[in-house]
């Protein structure tokens, strides 16, 4: 019997690139023979992934709103990943598949409330996808603090994974499993992939041409056949799942052959955090480094300002944040003042939009449920719109709004949408106009590329969403 086992996490993500007002994707440069990207890496990697039963040999998140994307587009696909981590679940008594935070939000740079939201959001999804309640969940960019740990532990989540840099300790152990003790006696467990076999795995194509070799010489300088503790030795590599197919060519036959075969002609099995953590709890505790996350050297800087992790002039991305954050404080206080007099918790009732999000009901459907005094049809009314604000105002904090260089991408672009689209539904609503204020705030934000200035692209978002209100209104 084998005591060394690895782990492969595939972190699986697109950003939404449906036009916030139509629901559409409109046609995208570069990804010919395919209308947009979606489609493109669904061909390279989702769909080959799924059809050589990968998603059931590794560890894996997908986003859910790439998951729903993928439900319409190709739903065969959707449900053999789903089915493939059932399969696990039966065997194991445990999955394999993670949960991910919903929009894809930086969670130290949110509010409690939003990181409440969006952890909780994110459950709901994987339940309603995948069948099970979710033991561990991926947070996006690995970016962590206490806090979203803490509302990690509340809601049930037992574990995530992060990179090794997010140790307060530079004596970390990959090979362990470490405990975080959280306030109120909360704890949680962190799994920490291994930062060399990782970066190998992402960045040198060479290092995967051939999973034999990989298996045979990579694998075994990581975890050799004796040590001198005796304990099973458990390692995690952790990189975009894209990469298997779509970032480098043919590496959806390597991970396949990795995982069927050439691991174990090693002496090497493949597990799974879940089931690893089901035999093998933490041992010691840990504590970590705040505001943290893999992909930026600077913490969590590359999301709210400029750092040597994006080229160019990143002045646009604090300005860009801080106009986010100011709309976001006005919608919450809009809508708290309506919801809280008529005598519900208005982010209780946010968390539970998501089942509007997911169609197992109608916005008007569950506000009749949950609040307890009748209501009138305008009041209705008016709570229906300023949740879909709400809504809305999840989806501009995406972090791929901050990610790239530059502001004329279609990235930051589609933030910038849904915050006009909140402002606009919130005029529906309750008469106020926030889009002065937020027009104002953008007027710094620019591209250094293009020029492109934000508070010109709000005013033709501002008059797209009078356009499409007003055809949705005649309909």
């Amino acid at each position: 019997m084998t005591n060394r086992f690895l782990s492969i996490h595939g972190h699986f993500y697109q950003p939404p690139r449906e036009d916030p007002f139509t629901g559409l994707i409109p046609a995208e440069t570069g990804a010919e023979p395919f209308s947009n990207w979606n489609e493109k890496i669904h061909a390279e990697c989702y769909r080959p992934n799924a059809e050589k039963g990968n998603f059931g040999r590794i560890s894996f998140n997908i986003g859910p709103t790439l998951l729903e994307w993928m439900q319409g587009y190709d739903p065969t696909t959707a449900q053999m990943i789903v089915a493939q981590d059932k399969a696990v679940l039966q065997k194991h008594g445990v999955g394999n598949a993670m949960a991910q935070a919903y929009n894809h939000t930086i969670l130290p740079l949110a509010t409690r409330a939003d990181k409440v939201t969006q952890l909780y959001w994110g459950i709901a999804e994987f339940e309603t996808r995948f069948g099970h309640k979710p033991l561990g969940m991926w947070l996006p960019e690995t970016a962590v603090d206490v806090e979203t740990l803490t509302v990690l532990s509340e809601l049930g989540i037992q574990y995530t994974i992060l990179a090794p840099w997010q140790a307060d300790t530079p004596q970390i152990d990959p090979t362990e499993a470490y405990r975080v003790d959280l306030p109120n006696h909360k704890s949680l467990s962190v799994l920490f992939y291994h930062q060399g076999l990782s970066t190998g795995v992402s960045f040198e194509p060479t290092l995967t041409n051939n999973a034999d070799i990989f298996a045979k010489e990579v694998l075994a300088s990581y975890l050799p056949a004796k040590t001198k503790r005796g304990d099973p030795q458990f390692l995690i590599i952790a990189s975009d799942g894209e990469l298997y197919g779509h970032h480098q060519k043919f590496r959806d036959h390597f991970l396949a052959h990795l995982a069927n075969g050439a691991s174990s002609h090693q002496g090497v099995e493949v597990t799974y955090p879940s089931l690893w953590l089901k035999e093998h709890p933490a041992r010691q505790s840990i504590k970590i480094r705040e505001n943290t996350s893999w992909s930026c050297l600077h913490g969590v800087v590359r999301w709210m300002g400029q750092c040597d992790c994006t080229p160019g002039d990143g002045r646009w991305k604090i300005y860009f944040r801080q106009g986010l954050n100011r709309l976001a404080a006005e919608l919450d206080l809009i809508y708290a003042d309506l919801v809280w007099p008529l005598g519900l918790d208005p982010w209780k009732l946010r968390n539970a939009y998501i089942e509007v999000i997911l169609k197992k009901t109608s916005p008007e459907t569950l506000v009749n449920r949950l609040f307890f005094k009748s209501l009138t049809q305008a009041q209705i009314r008016q709570i229906v719109l300023l949740l879909h604000a709400q809504h809305e105002r999840q989806q501009m904090y995406a972090s791929c709004g901050w990610f790239h260089e530059d502001f004329a991408r279609i990235e930051p672009k589609n933030n910038l949408a849904h915050a006009a689209r909140a402002a606009w539904l919130v005029r529906q609503a309750t008469g106020i106009d926030l889009s002065s204020q937020l027009s104002n705030d953008m007027r710094l934000v620019v591209s250094h590329r293009t020029g492109l200035r934000g508070d010109v692209l709000l005013q033709r978002l501002l008059e797209k969403a009078e356009e499409i209100g007003a055809a949705v209104s005649l309909s």
